[in-house]
Protein backbone atom coordinates (compact mmCIF):
# COMPACT_ATOMS: atom_id res chain seq x y z
CA UNK A 1 0.00 0.00 0.00
CA UNK A 2 1.48 3.32 -1.11
CA UNK A 3 2.28 5.79 1.65
CA UNK A 4 0.14 8.89 1.57
CA UNK A 5 2.16 12.01 0.74
CA UNK A 6 1.37 15.61 1.45
CA UNK A 7 0.08 17.60 -1.53
CA UNK A 8 -0.01 21.37 -1.20
CA UNK A 9 -2.04 21.96 -4.37
CA UNK A 10 -5.52 21.46 -2.79
CA UNK A 11 -4.79 24.07 -0.08
CA UNK A 12 -3.52 26.63 -2.56
CA UNK A 13 -6.43 26.00 -4.91
CA UNK A 14 -9.02 26.28 -2.13
CA UNK A 15 -7.60 29.60 -0.96
CA UNK A 16 -7.09 30.90 -4.49
CA UNK A 17 -3.33 31.29 -4.01
CA UNK A 18 -0.62 30.97 -6.70
CA UNK A 19 1.67 27.94 -6.87
CA UNK A 20 4.69 30.03 -5.85
CA UNK A 21 2.91 31.45 -2.81
CA UNK A 22 5.05 32.13 0.24
CA UNK A 23 5.02 30.82 2.89
CA UNK A 24 4.66 27.53 1.07
CA UNK A 25 2.28 24.94 2.60
CA UNK A 26 4.88 22.23 2.03
CA UNK A 27 8.11 24.17 2.58
CA UNK A 28 6.94 26.29 5.52
CA UNK A 29 3.84 24.52 6.87
CA UNK A 30 3.89 26.15 10.32
CA UNK A 31 4.11 29.67 8.91
CA UNK A 32 1.41 28.81 6.40
CA UNK A 33 -0.91 27.43 9.09
CA UNK A 34 -0.37 30.49 11.27
CA UNK A 35 -1.84 32.59 8.48
CA UNK A 36 -4.47 30.29 7.01
CA UNK A 37 -5.47 27.58 9.53
CA UNK A 38 -8.84 29.19 10.27
CA UNK A 39 -9.59 29.53 6.53
CA UNK A 40 -8.85 25.94 5.50
CA UNK A 41 -11.63 23.31 5.38
CA UNK A 42 -11.50 20.37 7.84
CA UNK A 43 -10.90 17.73 5.16
CA UNK A 44 -7.56 19.28 4.13
CA UNK A 45 -6.10 19.85 7.60
CA UNK A 46 -5.23 16.27 8.69
CA UNK A 47 -2.65 16.08 5.89
CA UNK A 48 -0.60 18.72 7.67
CA UNK A 49 -0.06 16.15 10.40
CA UNK A 50 2.15 14.29 7.89
CA UNK A 51 4.71 17.11 7.74
CA UNK A 52 4.47 18.66 11.19
CA UNK A 53 4.74 17.36 14.74
CA UNK A 54 2.45 18.21 17.67
CA UNK A 55 5.33 20.04 19.33
CA UNK A 56 5.98 22.15 16.22
CA UNK A 57 2.30 23.07 15.96
CA UNK A 58 2.32 24.41 19.52
CA UNK A 59 3.54 27.81 18.24
CA UNK A 60 0.22 28.27 16.41
CA UNK A 61 -2.08 30.20 18.81
CA UNK A 62 -5.29 28.72 17.44
CA UNK A 63 -4.03 25.17 17.97
CA UNK A 64 -2.86 25.92 21.51
CA UNK A 65 -6.30 27.32 22.27
CA UNK A 66 -8.01 24.22 20.88
CA UNK A 67 -5.87 21.96 23.04
CA UNK A 68 -6.55 24.07 26.09
CA UNK A 69 -10.28 23.96 25.43
CA UNK A 70 -10.06 20.19 24.94
CA UNK A 71 -8.51 19.71 28.39
CA UNK A 72 -11.43 21.62 29.89
CA UNK A 73 -13.87 19.11 28.40
CA UNK A 74 -12.51 16.38 30.72
CA UNK A 75 -11.43 13.94 27.98
CA UNK A 76 -11.17 10.30 29.05
CA UNK A 77 -7.56 9.89 27.91
CA UNK A 78 -6.45 12.73 30.18
CA UNK A 79 -8.33 11.73 33.32
CA UNK A 80 -6.24 10.64 36.29
CA UNK A 81 -6.57 6.86 36.02
CA UNK A 82 -6.13 6.71 32.25
CA UNK A 83 -3.23 9.17 32.23
CA UNK A 84 -1.47 7.42 35.10
CA UNK A 85 -1.66 4.11 33.23
CA UNK A 86 -0.56 5.62 29.90
CA UNK A 87 2.32 7.67 31.32
CA UNK A 88 3.23 5.91 34.61
CA UNK A 89 6.77 7.37 34.56
CA UNK A 90 5.24 10.81 35.16
CA UNK A 91 3.30 9.67 38.24
CA UNK A 92 5.24 9.90 41.50
CA UNK A 93 2.53 8.84 43.93
CA UNK A 94 2.25 5.54 45.77
CA UNK A 95 -1.11 4.47 44.33
CA UNK A 96 -0.54 1.26 42.41
CA UNK A 97 -1.53 1.15 38.74
CA UNK A 98 -3.65 -1.89 37.98
CA UNK A 99 -6.32 -1.32 40.62
CA UNK A 100 -8.93 0.07 38.22
CA UNK A 101 -8.19 -2.63 35.65
CA UNK A 102 -8.60 -5.23 38.39
CA UNK A 103 -12.09 -3.91 39.14
CA UNK A 104 -13.01 -3.99 35.43
CA UNK A 105 -11.90 -7.63 35.03
CA UNK A 106 -13.87 -8.66 38.11
CA UNK A 107 -16.99 -6.82 36.92
CA UNK A 108 -16.68 -8.43 33.47
CA UNK A 109 -16.53 -11.91 34.93
CA UNK A 110 -19.53 -11.30 37.16
CA UNK A 111 -21.61 -9.84 34.31
CA UNK A 112 -20.73 -12.49 31.73
CA UNK A 113 -21.04 -15.65 33.82
CA UNK A 114 -24.47 -15.17 35.36
CA UNK A 115 -25.32 -18.85 34.84
CA UNK A 116 -22.61 -20.08 37.21
CA UNK A 117 -22.88 -20.34 40.96
CA UNK A 118 -22.00 -17.32 43.04
CA UNK A 119 -18.92 -19.04 44.44
CA UNK A 120 -17.59 -19.97 40.98
CA UNK A 121 -18.25 -16.52 39.57
CA UNK A 122 -16.56 -14.89 42.56
CA UNK A 123 -13.46 -17.09 42.24
CA UNK A 124 -13.21 -16.45 38.49
CA UNK A 125 -13.64 -12.71 39.02
CA UNK A 126 -10.88 -12.61 41.62
CA UNK A 127 -8.57 -14.74 39.46
CA UNK A 128 -9.00 -12.53 36.39
CA UNK A 129 -8.64 -9.41 38.50
CA UNK A 130 -5.37 -10.68 39.97
CA UNK A 131 -4.04 -11.52 36.50
CA UNK A 132 -4.96 -8.09 35.16
CA UNK A 133 -3.40 -6.27 38.11
CA UNK A 134 -0.15 -8.20 37.68
CA UNK A 135 -0.07 -7.56 33.90
CA UNK A 136 -0.58 -3.83 34.40
CA UNK A 137 1.97 -3.56 37.18
CA UNK A 138 4.55 -5.42 35.10
CA UNK A 139 3.94 -3.00 32.22
CA UNK A 140 4.48 -0.07 34.58
CA UNK A 141 7.68 -1.61 35.98
CA UNK A 142 8.99 -2.12 32.45
CA UNK A 143 8.31 1.50 31.49
CA UNK A 144 10.04 2.76 34.60
CA UNK A 145 13.07 0.54 33.90
CA UNK A 146 13.28 1.99 30.39
CA UNK A 147 13.16 5.49 31.82
CA UNK A 148 15.87 4.68 34.37
CA UNK A 149 18.11 3.23 31.64
CA UNK A 150 17.92 6.49 29.70
CA UNK A 151 18.75 8.70 32.66
CA UNK A 152 22.49 9.39 32.64
CA UNK A 153 23.91 10.53 35.93
CA UNK A 154 26.77 13.08 35.73
CA UNK A 155 30.16 11.75 36.77
CA UNK A 156 31.36 13.00 40.11
CA UNK A 157 34.67 14.76 40.38
CA UNK A 158 36.43 12.93 43.22
CA UNK A 159 39.32 15.39 43.40
CA UNK A 160 36.90 18.28 43.71
CA UNK A 161 35.04 16.53 46.50
CA UNK A 162 38.27 15.96 48.44
CA UNK A 163 39.27 19.59 48.10
CA UNK A 164 35.88 20.74 49.35
CA UNK A 165 36.12 18.44 52.37
CA UNK A 166 39.55 19.83 53.24
CA UNK A 167 38.38 23.43 52.90
CA UNK A 168 35.20 22.93 54.91
CA UNK A 169 36.23 22.25 58.46
CA UNK A 170 32.71 22.46 59.74
CA UNK A 171 29.70 20.54 58.60
CA UNK A 172 27.06 22.61 56.85
CA UNK A 173 23.66 22.71 58.43
CA UNK A 174 21.06 20.87 56.44
CA UNK A 175 18.16 23.03 55.26
CA UNK A 176 14.86 22.31 56.99
CA UNK A 177 12.92 19.61 55.23
CA UNK A 178 9.55 20.56 53.81
CA UNK A 179 6.45 18.53 54.52
CA UNK A 180 6.12 15.58 52.08
CA UNK A 181 3.38 15.89 49.52
CA UNK A 182 0.22 13.94 50.10
CA UNK A 183 -1.19 11.66 47.40
CA UNK A 184 -3.93 14.21 46.79
CA UNK A 185 -1.33 16.93 46.17
CA UNK A 186 0.68 14.63 43.92
CA UNK A 187 -2.46 13.76 42.00
CA UNK A 188 -3.31 17.44 41.50
CA UNK A 189 0.25 18.19 40.37
CA UNK A 190 0.23 15.16 38.05
CA UNK A 191 -3.04 16.20 36.39
CA UNK A 192 -1.72 19.75 35.91
CA UNK A 193 1.51 18.48 34.35
CA UNK A 194 -0.34 16.11 32.04
CA UNK A 195 -2.55 18.96 30.79
CA UNK A 196 0.45 21.25 30.33
CA UNK A 197 2.41 18.61 28.41
CA UNK A 198 -0.62 17.96 26.23
CA UNK A 199 -1.02 21.67 25.37
CA UNK A 200 2.69 21.91 24.53
CA UNK A 201 2.61 18.80 22.31
CA UNK A 202 4.88 16.74 24.55
CA UNK A 203 2.76 13.63 25.18
CA UNK A 204 3.25 10.39 23.27
CA UNK A 205 0.53 7.84 22.58
CA UNK A 206 -2.26 10.37 22.12
CA UNK A 207 -4.09 11.55 18.99
CA UNK A 208 -3.33 15.24 18.53
CA UNK A 209 -4.86 15.36 15.06
CA UNK A 210 -8.42 15.00 16.34
CA UNK A 211 -7.88 18.08 18.52
CA UNK A 212 -5.63 20.33 16.43
CA UNK A 213 -7.93 20.30 13.40
CA UNK A 214 -11.25 20.43 15.27
CA UNK A 215 -12.82 23.85 14.69
CA UNK A 216 -15.64 23.05 17.11
CA UNK A 217 -13.13 23.70 19.89
CA UNK A 218 -12.75 27.33 18.85
CA UNK A 219 -14.31 29.87 21.19
CA UNK A 220 -14.87 33.58 20.76
CA UNK A 221 -12.64 34.57 23.64
CA UNK A 222 -9.97 31.95 22.99
CA UNK A 223 -7.17 34.52 22.88
CA UNK A 224 -8.11 35.88 26.30
CA UNK A 225 -8.47 32.37 27.73
CA UNK A 226 -5.08 31.35 26.37
CA UNK A 227 -3.29 34.39 27.75
CA UNK A 228 -4.91 33.91 31.17
CA UNK A 229 -3.89 30.23 31.27
CA UNK A 230 -0.28 30.93 30.35
CA UNK A 231 -0.10 33.78 32.87
CA UNK A 232 -1.22 31.38 35.60
CA UNK A 233 1.42 28.91 34.41
CA UNK A 234 4.15 31.56 34.69
CA UNK A 235 3.01 32.56 38.20
CA UNK A 236 3.47 29.01 39.39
Amino acid sequence: MAKHKFDEAPSLKYLGLPEDYSPSPKGEPISFLKKHLAQLPPHLLPDYGLITTPKQRTVIPLIRNRRLQYTRNAPVELNFVQARNTWPHLWEGRLEPGVEERKEEKAWAEDNFMAGSDSHVGKLGRLLADYEEERENERVRALRRIKADHEILPEEDEDSDLEEEEEDGEEEEEPPQSEPETDAQKREDFERRINERFVYGLLDDIDYNKVDWDESLDIDDDREAEERWFEEDDDE
